[in-house]
């Protein structure tokens, strides 16, 4: 069998970008060179380009997503994208894909509007009985009153951007003079803004995939920041949280969080391995937080771990979703 000729497309233009790029570079030493033939293209705003090993850049053409280096034209059967945030994770990329019928690893656009846009979210999995905290919308330009918020809300409670990731924006408020900063900050990754109660509890990821009409519901893994919540640093410095996976929590509980994670997975019409994560109360109920659809894959991501804790490797993980998503047999 030929091997498969995959466009890797990775960075993106969020805050995001650094940790893709970790992500791509330890996805990319896993794939099986025997069955992947991988073109690394570095995407940043209309800079698509693949460096050759001599360090010259070369351009993607996107009116046919083809690459010529030295004369030489490169089709491609597939995409695999390990973009966190725009345009990877907000369904930008994959209606690209899908107007130039080309194959890819992540969630279709629908799945990924809905999923990015963390207030679709919650309207998305209400049926399926998982917590939602309360929460305001507020869009540019609304008027914002501090005390109001606080009143219906509770402190401490957080302000966060309504589209964006790796905790960028998100501030954790005590006081509502806080609110008018934490509501500009959030604006500055997002045009809407969400506002939440806090829930008090314990934090657990869980990594789901459905591939090959088989349902993979990987161990779960608890998150412990060493912070006031788990942000950037404690998700990406070593030393700022303790992630134990599998999480030593009741067989009941993760039985519960799985049923979840499943149920949240399909609500969305998800593809591909996702995160879907939780705040479980001190009484055992789970609170939504979000659904990750291209999660961390550097080496201080929790799917990873979790991974490897199935007793998978990271190879043999995107042979199935490559598989299930292109039509190949892993």
């Amino acid at each position: 069998m030929n091997r498969l000729k995959i466009a890797f497309l990775a960075g993106g233009d969020s805050s995001e970008r650094e940790i893709a790029l970790q992500s791509a570079a330890q996805i990319e030493a896993a794939l099986d060179p025997g069955k992947y033939d991988v073109t690394v293209i570095n995407v940043r705003g209309r800079d698509w380009h693949y460096t050759a090993p001599d360090g010259r850049r070369w351009q993607l053409d996107r009116n046919d997503f083809s690459l010529t280096v030295d004369g030489c034209r490169r089709e491609f059967d597939y995409a695999l994208i390990l973009i966190h945030g725009t345009p990877g994770e907000d369904g930008k990329l994959q209606g690209y894909l899908d107007i130039m019928g080309i194959p890819y690893s992540s969630c279709s656009m629908t799945s990924s509007v809905i999923t990015f846009d963390k207030i679709s979210t919650k309207r998305a999995v209400a049926a399926t009985g998982v917590g939602l905290a309360r929460e305001r919308f507020i869009r540019r330009g609304d008027a914002v009153d501090p005390d109001a918020l606080a009143a219906e809300l509770g402190l401490p409670l957080f302000v966060k951007p309504n589209a964006s990731g790796s905790s960028f924006g998100v501030t954790r408020v005590e006081r509502a003079g806080e609110i008018p900063a934490a509501v500009e900050r959030a604006f500055a990754e997002s045009d809407e803004v969400l506002v939440e109660e806090c829930i008090r509890g314990r934090e657990m990821g869980c990594g789901v995939l459905i591939a090959g009409g088989r349902e993979y519901l990987l161990p779960i893994t608890e998150i412990r920041p060493k912070k006031e919540f788990f942000d950037f640093q404690a998700k990406y410095e070593a030393g700022y949280s303790d992630e134990i996976t599998p999480a030593e929590i009741a067989p009941q509980t993760a039985a519960e969080l799985h049923r979840l994670a499943l149920a949240a997975y399909k609500a969305c019409r998800c593809r591909g391995i996702v995160r879907v994560d939780f705040i479980v109360t001190p009484e055992g109920r789970p609170y939504l937080i979000e659904i990750n659809t291209i999660p961390g894959m550097s080496a201080g991501s929790i799917v990873p771990k979790q991974v490897r804790a199935a007793g998978m490797t990271l190879g043999e993980l995107y042979d199935l979703i490559i598989a299930d998503t292109c039509g190949r047999k892993p």
